[in-house]
C-alpha cells in the first residue's frame, strides 16, 4: 500500500513540474512578444530621417523587431 501511495504522489509532482515549466513557457513568450511590440512600436514612430540616422529604413523595422525579441 505505500508503494502505491509513493507512486500517487510521484506522478502529482510529474503533473505540478509539468504545469509549472508550461506556465514559465507561457510567461517568456508574453514578455518575449511585449519586446516585438514595443520595439516595433517604438521604431514605427520614428521619422524616417531618424531611422536614417539609425541605419535603418522602414522595410527594416520588423526584422529589428524580431532579432530584438528573439534572437537575443
Amino acid at each position: 500500500m505505500a508503494y502505491a501511495t509513493d507512486l500517487n504522489t510521484r506522478s502529482q509532482n510529474s503533473f505540478g513540474a509539468r504545469l509549472s515549466s508550461m506556465l514559465i513557457d507561457i510567461r517568456a513568450r508574453f514578455a518575449r512578444r511585449n519586446v516585438y511590440k514595443t520595439t516595433y512600436r517604438e521604431l514605427a514612430s520614428l521619422s524616417d530621417r531618424e531611422l536614417s540616422d539609425l541605419g535603418l529604413n522602414r522595410t527594416m523595422i520588423r526584422r529589428v523587431a524580431y532579432q530584438a525579441a528573439y534572437e537575443m
